[in-house]
């Protein structure tokens, strides 16, 4: 419990007490954080390698997204790039890094929708049905 305090209370030092969209939900695509109100897109990232092109296990660091290791565990490249996947699946959870980035005006489009159903001019003939009685 004291450990978790001096937990949160570091990072919101390293972080000049942003909002960590610790609250939102790393299944959705994105959604308002309760804290503080911004709408948070949730981005996946893993790391490649340039050489061989296989998939490294990423890690962040500051605002960058770097590999784990220093080198490939399969060709020995140093050299990477970062590839952005569109949706997490379970084979690449292992390698992928979450960045929560919080958008500045969300472009929502304030539309009203509004329908009319068709007026029915045949009443007077179905009022004789209704005074039928059983």
């Amino acid at each position: 419990m004291i450990a978790n305090f001096f937990l949160d209370f570091f990072n919101q030092i390293i972080s000049n007490g942003e909002c960590q969209h610790d609250k939102v939900s790393p299944c959705s695509d994105g959604e308002y954080c309760p804290d503080c109100g911004r709408y948070v897109v949730n981005e996946w990232y893993v790391t490649r390698c340039k050489c061989c092109g296989v998939k490294l296990q990423s890690v962040k660091k500051g605002n960058n997204i770097i590999p784990a290791e220093n080198f490939c565990h399969n060709c020995g490249g140093s050299d990477y790039y970062i590839e952005k996947l569109s949706k997490i699946d379970f084979i690449n959870i292992h390698y992928a890094v979450l960045v929560k980035r919080a958008l500045e005006e969300a472009n929502f489009e304030k539309s009203t929708q509004c329908w009319q159903e068709e007026e029915r001019t045949n009443i007077a003939g179905l009022l004789p049905y209704l005074k039928k009685e059983f």
